[in-house]
């Protein structure tokens, strides 16, 4: 069911939605959005390393599960199931993961760039 005033539907079933490979080892899912919020599920294989990159969004992340190294802005630190982190716009940030797990990422507004071409929050 889609909501009348966004293309993303307004219930979004996990295991009827694409799960998109966005690099080695690091699978995404996206659970939903409109034009000022998106989240997304992003699965990481031990050894997975979210390259160190800015944007201008908003973030916040919970660690679902295994362990991550994060970098924000040149400082580290280790999180792991539980932990959360926030990422300020234009902030450069990475993680590289040590366990096997699965980031929540929250994005304000939504993540365009993530949207399969033709749909738009």
């Amino acid at each position: 069911m889609y909501h009348a005033n966004r293309a993303s539907p307004a219930f979004v079933l996990a295991r009827e939605e694409d799960i998109e490979t966005v690099g080695e080892g690091i699978h995404r899912q996206i659970l939903g959005y409109g034009p000022d919020l998106m989240i997304c599920r992003v699965r990481f294989e031990k050894g997975a390393v979210g390259q160190v990159h800015a944007h201008p969004h908003s973030q916040s992340s919970y660690v679902e599960s295994g362990r991550f190294l994060v970098t924000i802005d040149g400082e580290e630190r280790e999180l792991s199931a539980g932990d959360g982190f926030y990422v300020a716009p234009q902030l450069d940030h990475g993680s590289v993961c040590l366990e096997p797990g699965v980031l929540i990422d929250t994005f304000s507004p939504a993540r365009e760039d993530f949207l399969p071409e033709g749909k738009s929050s």
